[in-house]
């Protein structure tokens, strides 16, 4: 398959000729861009496309990546009749199964969500799963789903196909060609280095599966993946297995099932997995296998004699033991990399290469075509992990724990166990000495709730949480007394420079040439209008600006100011989060207790509000914002990092007789809810504008000095929403909500909770929510609908923002 001539430039230069790899140069030759070169160290498929067990599904957790899944499913249907080349694609359909009530309330949700999205599903009796699927031990079961649209496809065929495509318009493939080496310039890449000679390119795409992280390496590129063995048994033919017996997944037992040549392919994601421990990965690991290990399989070949019991008697023909590629958090990994220009990534697809592959190729040719991604990916992007993330140990680590969570039952707001503590407030101790419960935020912990120290664990749930009391007590604090927040894992950008200011007008919405010790809350828009970011930045003097941002965002908001900063510009960007604590003080006695342990003023007409000041705070100068992100009366401290433990302490020595109590996390957005504060992420993204989020308030569309995202919010000035932000109020206190759940009016589906808490206030759970189409159109005013919480209408009013 080789060519004959080996080119010195082109276009695009894509790394590994996996299904990924040529699906990304289909997808660019599709969309014109035909000056594409694929290297492949190997032969295609050659790494872990040929083993991959060849599963297609639609459903996904968001509505983008179903919306992309879907597209994979369209794109494998009518890929032989293109290029003439079989693919192996059955649309059989698939079943996944329930053997406990909690994991068919779990299927019940994704039923309501795939609805939502647009998916043919159906729930299914344990009888009916007999029907579809023969073979399966039923009695056991409290029920199923069918989804009809799933299938199945040869993943060697599929990329021949896909690959044979994109030469038709003009891709070029070379095998046996390693990249040995990368070119980059100033932040911008300008070409590779192979065993054949060097080519120029304008822009590089590592699709390079589990090697990915490794030839990242070679650009100084963080691509945290690690590989995994993992397993599946081939059997011989079986009595009533045909070729459209559909998928089935029992993640209950960690197994999954697909039909193959009249036998079974039974393969699984074992609780605690086994990581390869082999670094780097040798090129040469070509078309082989690990060996077989029924120690490891062990689990999974019980249940499934189990869930199958005709594999008692079926001949195995052979236990397959393959590596693949596992990320930190689950999900793929995708994008431009941060302060490397045109680099781009597309790998550690999790064991779902194949399944994702068609929909991740177009969206990373959009990407590469339109400058920026055609959707919120921020799910998936590669900006959501932060250097550190490289780490080998914590990558092998976490990768035992990541596989296993495949088909693990996956509880509300469960917290990653792996590599903690890493990133800990100078508080840390203290808090976790007063019963603070931590969660994981970009490798921070941080406080979620603080539970009594004579009370037990509580209990993971898909009902009322067993912490809801503990936080409604803290949410009562902030609400009538005073509450303290250690927010230290906020992300803390310095931007300096001559043209700091000019850069920053250009960014944010809210004009920034602002008095000196001002903070504004300003938006980030992209050129369609949507939030690249939300953030707060304090103006320190006339060429100093610091910028506080979401725990997880930092990479990604210093990539998106850096990126847009002109060559000739004197601008510096530093994240210096680890500089400085941050506490905040909530309540409408916060300003009782900053008298107590500051001489300085802090009232309201000293400190009004949206405005800093240095002060003493016990022995510390500390700077003081009078901000309140839950509401009402408050004031954040930012403090030198190594002052933070006193100034905590000073706080807590006078605030007892004021009622003074720590909270955490889940108290803090549970009020921002109930407040109708939007958080970026769950109510704000790429894909909403001001507009569609109720946030026009303080939006000059005529502002002299013009800002990114403006004339695409002018254009859409006094067109139809297609969705737009309501509040949500259980009609009933029994009811509790966690985010996510699908709204329905009569028999129609009209959106989906972006996010859901408990309303101290209200004295019932509320939300915030998106309704869409026609919906987005209509005024609501108590509007009567229900929220389907785990599949199950709940009633729920609807209110206009």
């Amino acid at each position: 398959m080789s060519e004959t001539h080996f080119p010195q430039h082109a276009r695009v230069v894509i790394v590994g000729g996996g299904i990924v790899g040529c699906s990304v140069a289909y997808h660019l030759s599709l969309m014109g861009w035909t000056d594409v070169v694929l290297l492949e160290q190997g032969q295609l498929t050659c790494g872990t496309t040929w083993h991959a067990a060849g599963l297609v599904g639609q459903m996904r957790a968001s509505r983008n990546m179903t919306r992309m899944s879907k597209y994979g499913i369209e794109l494998y249907a009518n890929l032989e009749q293109e290029t003439g080349l079989a693919t192996g694609w059955r649309q059989c359909g698939s079943v996944s199964v329930a053997s406990t009530p909690e994991r068919m309330q779990m299927l019940r949700r994704q039923i309501a969500l795939a609805r939502s999205f647009g998916v043919d599903v159906h729930e299914i009796s344990p009888q009916e799963v007999s029907q579809y699927a023969p073979l399966v031990h039923t009695e056991d079961l409290c029920g199923a789903v069918w989804l009809p649209g799933d299938g199945k496809a040869n993943p060697a065929d599929l990329t021949m196909s896909l690959a044979k495509g994109a030469r038709q318009r003009g891709v070029r493939i070379f095998e046996g060609t390693e990249v040995t080496g990368v070119r980059q310039t100033n932040g911008q890449i300008q070409g590779v280095h192979t065993v054949k000679g060097d080519i120029q390119c304008e822009v590089l795409v590592n699709c390079a599966g589990q090697w990915a992280r490794q030839f990242g390496q070679l650009a100084g590129v963080n691509v945290p993946l690690y590989s995994a063995e993992h397993f599946y048994v081939v059997t011989g033919k079986i009595d009533g297995i045909h070729p459209m017996w559909p998928v089935v997944r029992d993640p209950d037992g960690f197994i999954y099932y697909k039909e193959e040549v009249g036998g079974l392919v039974m393969g699984g994601f074992e609780p605690v997995a086994k990581p390869w421990k082999v670094d780097p990965i040798p090129s040469t690991f070509q078309f082989q296998l690990l060996d077989e290990d029924w120690g490891q399989f062990e689990v999974l070949m019980q249940n499934a004699i189990h869930r199958t019991p005709c594999l008692v008697t079926a001949q195995i023909k052979m236990l397959l033991n393959g590596p693949e590629s596992f990320t930190p958090d689950g999900n793929f990994i995708m994008g431009e990399a941060p302060q490397l220009k045109n680099y781009f990534v597309c790998a550690g697809f999790n064991s779902a290469g194949i399944a994702n592959a068609g929909g991740a190729g177009r969206l990373m040719a959009e990407w590469m075509v339109g400058g920026q991604p055609s959707v919120d990916l921020w799910d998936v992007d590669l900006r959501r992990f932060a250097p550190f993330t490289s780490n080998r140990r914590a990558l092998a680590q976490r990768t035992a724990e990541t596989l296993g969570l495949h088909y693990a039952m996956r509880w509300p707001r469960q917290e990653l166990q792996t590599v903690r503590p890493l990133r800990t407030s100078p508080l840390y101790d203290m808090l976790a000495a007063k019963g603070a419960v931590f969660g994981s935020k970009n490798g921070w912990e941080r406080a979620n709730y603080f539970k009594p120290l004579d009370a037990p664990q509580a209990r993971e749930t898909l009902g009322a949480p067993d912490w809801l009391p503990w936080v409604q007590a803290e949410q009562i604090a902030t609400r009538q007394a005073v509450a303290l927040y250690d927010q230290t894992s906020f992300s803390k950008l310095l931007v300096q420079g001559r043209d700091a200011l000019a850069l920053l007008q250009h960014l944010c919405v809210s004009p920034l040439d602002i008095d000196v010790g001002k903070m504004v809350y300003t938006p980030m828009l992209n050129d369609r209008g949507g939030y690249e970011s939300d953030l707060t930045v304090l103006r320190l003097d006339q060429i100093k600006f610091l910028i506080i941002t979401g725990s997880a965002q930092t990479t990604r908001d210093m990539d998106w100011i850096t990126r847009h900063q002109q060559p000739d510009t004197w601008v510096s960007v530093t994240d210096v989060s680890a500089l400085y604590g941050v506490l905040s003080l909530m309540g409408p006695r916060a300003h009782d207790l900053m008298v107590r342990v500051s001489p300085d003023d802090v009232s309201k007409q000293s400190l009004p509000l949206g405005w800093t000041r240095e002060v003493d705070v016990g022995h510390a100068r500390v700077r003081v914002a009078r901000m309140s992100y839950v509401g009402g009366p408050g004031y954040e401290l930012y403090i030198p990092i190594e002052m933070t433990r006193h100034v905590y302490q000073a706080l807590h020595a006078v605030g007892g007789e004021l009622g003074l109590r720590d909270a955490g996390y889940y108290a803090l957005d549970a009020l921002r809810i109930e407040r109708k504060r939007r958080a970026w992420g769950a109510e704000l993204g790429p894909d909403e504008t001001p507009f569609e989020a109720r946030m026009v308030g303080g939006l000059n569309l005529d502002r002299s000095a013009p800002f990114m995202g403006q004339q695409a919010l002018r254009s859409k000035i006094g067109a139809p929403l297609s969705k737009k932000l309501v509040r949500v109020c259980a009609s009933q206190a029994s009811t509790y909500l966690w985010g996510g759940e699908p709204l329905m009016i009569g028999a129609e589906t009209v959106g989906e909770i972006s996010s859901a808490g408990w309303g101290i206030e209200a004295g019932t759970c509320v939300g915030l929510a998106y309704v869409r189409g026609p919906w987005a159109q209509r005024d609501f005013a108590g509007q009567a609908a229900d929220a389907l919480l785990w599949g199950v209408p709940v009633p729920v009013q609807l209110h206009d923002i």
